[in-house]
């Protein structure tokens, strides 16, 4: 007798994440909500061998979700492709998700040689710099061999709709708020961050590569000289040691302080008198929600999806690569803090009114729906799962 009752989707996200950044919080939120929906999920992190448990598995781990953490040398392919192969093959997934250009670049063969439908989400230029750079051509050539793309920003969507993925298999979903706030007071913040509890901080978050736009903070920071105003940089990546000596270079020891990698930072931007984002270029920024969730006043550039995100009546927003412009939007922010509170409870209400994560994680089933169906067939709009409980 045939089991009637609807079998789960089954999803298999493949990533190789960094220690935190906009990739890894989307790929949380994404399987955590859809466990909480009641799909079967899973996670494999590729990691370089390392002493403990990645923050990102630790996390899904907390939450539930199924997840391993594959550890691999960088320059282990043809290993890593060997061992997905086999996880993939025995879970049997209906969907294999990836993120971020090595895993596309990887695993999307697997998934060919399975007929798996694969789905892989573009979060934007992330222009890392070293052997990672090799990848992104390859990415953008391979991206027509997935059944869906999806883009998390217009200007993204724009850029790759016909040249590099047919209109038809390619989908905008910005991304969205996971609905967490900081655990953390102000005091409490301050104090994880080792800063004066008196002093006006300017907060800056991300990965220390060269989209992120480090460089331009700090010479922003260095026009402010008559401000009273110190600045706090949380985050890790290729170019710490050259921001370390640009901030040295520009006389800003003791204005600046480089807090490395921190877990869970989204908990500590109560810390911030402004955030300022400064990247060059973006999808759509989850840090940027993380501080429209702290109710901190935002200075960001206006590139990628920030705009879709904010206007000028929820933050001070400035063209990209220009310190100069950068340093006139914290200017203009701390001569008028009434007006500047009003922008971030405005951006507050906006979150919670348009990038809730309900409406986003449908959007994504709907996405793996689609791509189960491009692969044709008598049952294509269901799952193999749905698929084997109605034979």
């Amino acid at each position: 007798m045939k089991d009637s009752s609807p079998q789960p989707l089954r999803v298999l996200h493949l990533a190789a994440p960094a220690e935190a950044g906009g990739l890894e919080s989307v790929v949380r939120s994404l399987a955590v909500g859809h466990h909480g929906a009641g799909l079967s999920v899973k996670v494999v992190a590729l990691v370089e061998p390392r002493d403990k448990e990645h923050p990102l598995v630790t996390s899904l781990r907390e939450a539930g979700v199924d997840v391993l953490q594959l550890e691999l040398s960088g320059r282990a392919y043809l290993e890593e492709r060997r061992v997905v192969r086999r996880l993939a093959t025995a879970w049997e997934p209906d969907v294999i998700h990836t993120h971020g250009e090595r895993s596309d670049v990887l695993h999307i063969g697997a998934a060919r040689r399975m007929g798996v439908p694969a789905v892989t989400t573009v979060h934007g230029s992330s222009r890392l710099g070293g052997k990672a750079r090799l990848h992104v051509p390859i990415q953008l050539l391979n991206l027509r061999r997935f059944d869906a793309v999806v883009a998390v920003s217009r200007p993204l969507h724009r850029s790759l709709s016909g040249l590099w993925v047919s209109e038809n298999h390619l989908h905008l979903v910005p991304n969205a708020w996971d609905g967490a706030r900081p655990a953390k007071d102000r005091e409490g913040a301050r104090r994880a961050l080792r800063l004066d509890p008196d002093s006006y901080v300017l907060g800056w978050v991300g990965r220390m590569i060269p989209v992120k736009g480090g460089d331009i903070f700090l010479r922003a920071a260095a026009q402010l000289d008559d401000a009273a105003a110190t600045s706090c940089m949380i985050g890790d990546g290729l170019e710490r040691a050259r921001l370390e000596a640009l901030a040295s270079s520009l006389r800003l020891n003791g204005r600046v302080s480089f807090a490395g990698a921190v877990d869970r930072a989204a908990e500590l931007m109560p810390a911030f008198d402004i955030f300022v984002l400064s990247s060059r270029s973006e999808g759509t920024p989850v840090v940027l929600f993380e501080a429209m969730a702290a109710g901190v006043p935002i200075v960001a550039t206006e590139v990628g999806g920030v705009p879709d995100v904010l206007s000028g009546a929820h933050a001070v927003l400035v063209p990209p690569g220009d310190p100069a412009a950068l340093a006139r939007g914290i200017r203009a922010v701390m001569a008028a803090p009434a007006q500047a509170a009003e922008r971030a409870r405005a951006a507050e209400r906006k979150l919670q009114e348009e990038f809730a994560s309900e409406v986003w994680l449908q959007r994504y089933e709907a996405v793996y729906r689609q791509a189960i169906c491009s692969r044709g067939g008598p049952n294509a709009s269901l799952s193999r799962s749905e698929q084997a409980a109605n034979r």
